[in-house]
């Protein structure tokens, strides 16, 4: 199963996210949670980088199955409000892909990061 925590700040602003673990919905390759889960997280990372400006700090496992991405404390408010945005629209369809596939990943909320 893939456990996602989004970490937020006291105001409730994204400040990050952690994944670890695996789908398990398919065989290696064909594991369409794992690929949506994975499309949906990089892929918003990337969007962060583009459209905000700032440099998240990643730390991925080698061998898959563990991506955390945090953002930095010293970046601009204007920039954090862009990015925060954007990973709440990771959120919502990570919640759309639970709603459907709720045995194959989890999500819980924790202050910080």
């Amino acid at each position: 199963m893939i456990k996602a925590i989004i970490y937020r700040l006291p105001d409730q602003a994204i400040n990050g996210f952690e994944l670890s673990g695996h789908a398990d919905s398919g065989p290696h390759g064909h594991d369409l949670v794992c690929a949506a889960v994975s499309a949906v997280t990089f892929g918003m990372t990337n969007a962060v980088m583009k459209h905000s400006g700032i440099e998240p700090i990643i730390d991925q496992g080698t061998d898959g199955g563990y991506l955390k991405v945090t953002l930095p404390n010293e970046a601009n408010v204007e920039a954090l409000s862009a990015a925060s945005l954007l990973l709440e629209g990771m959120v919502t369809t990570l919640e759309t892909i639970e709603h459907d596939y709720g045995q194959y990943i989890t999500i819980f909320e924790k202050q910080g990061g």
